[in-house]
C-alpha cells in the first residue's frame, strides 16, 4: 500500500526549468526503484529516468532527457525530484511517479502532473 502524490508541474517556455516533487506514503519497505515516466496525448507511456531507493542512488535516463533531466530522492523524506533543464515543447506530457517492489512484483502510480512546454 503506497500513495504517490506528483507535484511542479506547470507551463513553461521552451529552454526553462522546472523541479516535479513525488512525496510518497504507506508501506515503502518493498519499494526498490523508482522513477518518472510521462506520457504524451495519443502516445505510449515512457520511462523518463529511475532511481535505486534501498541504496547507492543509481540512475538511469532516458537519451531524449540525458544531461537535460536530473532525478534525486530523499529516502528519509520519502520524496523524489525531477529537476528538468532545456526544457523542449517535446518534453510536453504528463509526468507520472513510479514506485517498484521487485519483491512484490507490484508498482504503484501517482496521478500525473501535467507539463506544458511552449515554443
Amino acid at each position: 500500500q503506497v500513495q504517490l502524490v506528483e507535484s511542479g508541474g506547470g507551463l513553461v517556455q521552451a529552454g526553462g526549468s522546472l523541479r516535479l516533487s513525488c512525496a510518497a506514503s504507506g508501506t515503502m519497505f518493498s519499494i526498490n526503484v523508482m522513477g518518472w515516466y510521462r506520457q504524451a496525448p495519443g502516445k505510449q507511456r515512457e520511462l523518463v529516468a529511475i532511481i535505486g531507493i534501498g541504496s547507492g542512488g543509481t540512475t538511469n535516463y532516458a537519451d531524449s532527457v540525458k544531461g537535460r533531466f536530473t532525478i534525486s530522492r530523499d529516502n528519509a523524506k520519502n520524496t523524489m525530484y525531477l529537476q528538468m533543464n532545456s526544457l523542449k515543447p517535446e518534453d510536453t506530457a504528463v509526468y507520472y511517479c513510479n514506485a517498484h517492489s521487485t519483491y512484490y512484483v507490484k508498482d504503484y502510480w501517482g496521478q500525473g502532473t501535467q507539463v506544458t512546454v511552449s515554443s
